[in-house]
Formats: C-alpha cells, structure tokens, sequence
C-alpha cells in the first residue's frame, strides 16, 4: 500500500493499514505551509466578532488557523465569545476544532463543503461567513454559500505545497507494479502524484494498482483525469478509508494485497 498524505498526517492511516496486515509505503504527494500573506486572514481575526459563523473544512485549516491566532494574542477558546458558531466538515476536523478549543456547533453529515452549505442554508442566509482555507481550495463552498444569501470572506489560512524530496523507492515499486493500491486523501495529492509520475504515464499505473480515495472530493479529482477508482471510503476518515481498502481485498478473492 502506498499513502501518500503529508508526513505529520499520515500516522493515523498507517498504524490502520499496518493494524490490518498492510505493508505501508510512505509518498507524500503534499505538504502544506503558512499563508504568504497573513493580511486578509490577520483583519478577519481583528474583526472576529463580526463574523456569524467560522466554517473549518480540513483538520489543516483548524490547525493553521488556530496557530495564527495565537501569533496574533488571541485564545481560539475565547473567539466565539461574541456569539460566532463554528462548523466543521467530517468528525475528524470537527475534533480538531474541539482540541484547539473551539465549540463546534454544526458537523456535516457528509463530508463534503457543498454538504455544509446546503445543511446550514437557512442559518447562513443574510449572515457574515468566514471561511479560512487552502490557497489551491475550489470555489463550490463559497459559491454554493453566497446562492444561500451568506456574505462570505474567503482567507488564505495556509498553502498546499509540493515536498522538497520523494522517496524514489516507493516511485520504483509503484512503477514496476510492486505496489497494489495507492491511497489519496485530497485532490491535491491527486495531482502532485500526476505531476510526480508524468501524466503520459498515469495509464500504465492505472493498469497495475487500484487508487483509493478518501472521499468522493479527491475520487472526483481521480475521474476526471480519465482513471478508475476501485476503493472509495464511506467514511472520509483514516479509519474509513483503511476499512474500505481491506473490504474491498476481501470481496475480491486472488487480489494480493501488501
């Protein structure tokens, strides 16, 4: 099994795999970094307490959210003390919100942002919106926010990055077909894996390995590259995606798994 989620977040779906019998290969296809820019996020913190709502979609956002905060002198803990509530996309970012201290008052059911916003429509209508995110994140959650009648500020929290180096161990046995499923937890490992391999070359990958996707977010980002994806998590959790590789080696008797 290949993953290839960032470093300081890969942990978790390896000790699954590996819990489920996998041998695990380390590719991380993305690493992320603080915003070049903290101006627009700096403001929007500095006027907090206008803000109905504090929307975290990635456990990436809390984080580096948070973390400018405390740059900044403020207690996460102490932010929603003028009456902003807080939403979360998934159980997984829902928790890290709680760990940095906020009260997360809305989880979607899906995990997925246009979930979150057709959930909270009735409550976002004519409200002040803040929704820190990725600089490369897509533009359905805020749009599908404005057509609910929110007023949304979209702020860079962070950047999503290449890493410096890949470990060309793990590249050679996904190209000599050593490696039986690649497992992507975000359109953008998605991509930077395309931008690793070659895109001339994806086909061939395709023919040797399953891609799994955590979600149908980063299996969307996989379709439309023109490839299959044989695994997609019910769950968009390590958990979930680790269950649904092992289900699917279970329903496919004479699949060597790693």
């Amino acid at each position: 099994m290949v993953v290839t989620r960032a470093a300081e977040q890969a942990q978790e779906l390896v000790r699954e795999l590996e819990g489920l019998g996998a041998e695990v290969l380390s590719l991380p296809t993305v690493g992320f970094r603080e915003a070049e820019d903290f101006a627009p996020l700096d403001e929007a913190l500095r006027e907090i307490a206008n803000f109905d709502w504090v929307l975290f979609t990635s456990q990436n956002a809390v984080r580096f959210f948070a973390k400018r905060c405390r740059a900044l002198g403020l207690d996460p803990a102490n932010l929603q003390s003028e009456g902003s509530r807080v939403a979360a996309v998934g159980p997984a970012t829902a928790k890290a919100a709680r760990d940095e201290g906020f009260r997360v008052y809305w989880i979607a059911s899906r995990f997925r942002g246009e979930a979150l916003a057709r959930e909270l429509q009735e409550d976002v209508a004519g409200k002040k919106v803040l929704l820190p995110r990725s600089d490369r994140a897509a533009d359905e959650l805020p749009g599908a926010l404005r057509a609910a009648g929110a007023v949304v500020r979209d702020v860079v929290a962070y950047c999503t990055v290449v890493p410096a180096a890949s470990d060309g161990d793990a590249l050679a046995k996904i190209r000599g077909g050593e490696a039986d499923v690649i497992a992507f937890a975000s359109p953008s490992a998605f991509h930077h894996f395309v931008d690793l391999v070659g895109a001339e070359k994806l086909p061939g990958v395709a023919e040797r390995v399953k891609f799994a996707a955590i979600g149908p977010t980063t299996a969307g980002a996989i379709r439309e590259a023109g490839l299959p994806v044989e695994i997609e998590a019910a769950e968009a959790t390590s958990a979930g995606l680790a269950r649904a590789i092992a289900n699917y080696f279970e329903q496919n008797a004479g699949v060597k798994s790693q």
